[in-house]
């Protein structure tokens, strides 16, 4: 099982530096991927309660750009984009430009978000997400892979083009899919390289979906073991002996020792993910101490 470890996207201690000090930080220390994510908006009035973590989010995109530059080894992914925020044209520039820049070290999460503010304030209806995520799907790759491209859907449409550079990636970087609900599982079995866990899942019950994605790539006639189980793994480092903790929180080492039960249920990676500790991940935290508990755990928790 492959770990990698979240650059801080989230509240005050997302700063360029302390960006860098850890992209370079854990490619020293043997880390196999650096994530970020995506969040749009914050509505100023939320109707449900949302994660700390979404007050205040850089663009995923920008600094995975950014940190392309400051390292050479480390492989660099987002989990996730929301496709329909996007066109297909757009991304697939954006995608393709990074996976330049970075020297074919894109994992591309996409998913199709939840936030109707987000969808309102992106022009988009809310209805038949599903649909118009499989038909984006289809226009991404067209535009990767053919030298010219052209497209017709019910919600896309562009005419023959080109799109130049390609990315380095071929055919193109992994596109991993996020969602908990069946037609997301399925849609990443039959149509993906693999999913991606989310930051509320129950890290104890991820064998069913994981199992759910890869029944849907068999009836698919794909490879189930050719694709990538990815969990966002939200630490919380605490008091050691909590008989009701949930898996990765406690001590470094009740933490490390989580790992076996999470690859007993297929995942292939696993990135810690700091930036879902309000501790840590808040505008309102202090960003020399969130440094300070994120370095620590960096270091004890490096593969």
């Amino acid at each position: 099982m492959e770990i990698g470890f979240a650059v801080p996207v989230s509240g005050s201690w997302a700063t360029p530096e302390n960006q860098v000090r850890i992209a370079r930080r854990a490619e020293e220390l043997g880390y196999h991927s650096l994530w970020a994510f995506q969040r749009l908006l914050f509505p100023a009035e939320p109707a449900t309660k949302w994660a700390e973590a979404y007050r205040s989010v850089q663009d995923p995109v920008v600094t995975l750009a950014y940190l392309a530059g400051h390292t050479e080894r480390v492989r660099l992914g987002v989990a996730v984009l929301n496709m329909p925020f996007f066109s297909p044209a757009l991304l697939a520039k954006q995608a393709a430009t990074l996976d330049v820049v970075s020297a074919g070290r894109l994992d591309l999460g996409l998913g199709l978000g939840w936030s109707r503010e987000e969808y309102a304030a992106s022009g988009v209806p809310y209805e038949h997400r599903g649909r118009r995520g499989e038909e984006f799907l289809r226009a991404l790759h067209a535009l990767w892979t053919e030298e010219v491209a052209e497209f017709h859907g019910d919600f896309y449409d562009f005419p023959p083009v080109r799109l130049s550079p390609k990315p380095v990636q071929r055919p193109h970087p992994p596109v991993l899919l996020g969602g908990a609900a069946e037609p997301a599982l399925r849609r990443a079995g039959r149509l993906a390289d693999g999913w991606i866990s989310s930051s509320g899942a129950d890290l104890s019950r991820l064998k069913e979906p994981i199992t759910m994605v890869r029944e849907a790539a068999r009836a698919a006639g794909r490879d189930p073991e050719s694709l990538r189980f990815v969990c966002r793994g939200v630490v919380r480092v605490g008091p050691p002996g909590n008989p009701e903790r949930r898996p990765l929180t406690g001590s470094y080492e009740e933490i490390r020792g989580d790992l076996d039960m999470l690859r007993a249920q297929g995942v292939t990676e696993l990135f810690y993910d700091l930036n879902f500790d309000p501790g840590i991940g808040s505008p309102n935290a202090d960003p020399a101490a969130s440094m300070r508990r994120a370095e620590e755990a960096l270091e004890a928790l490096a593969p």
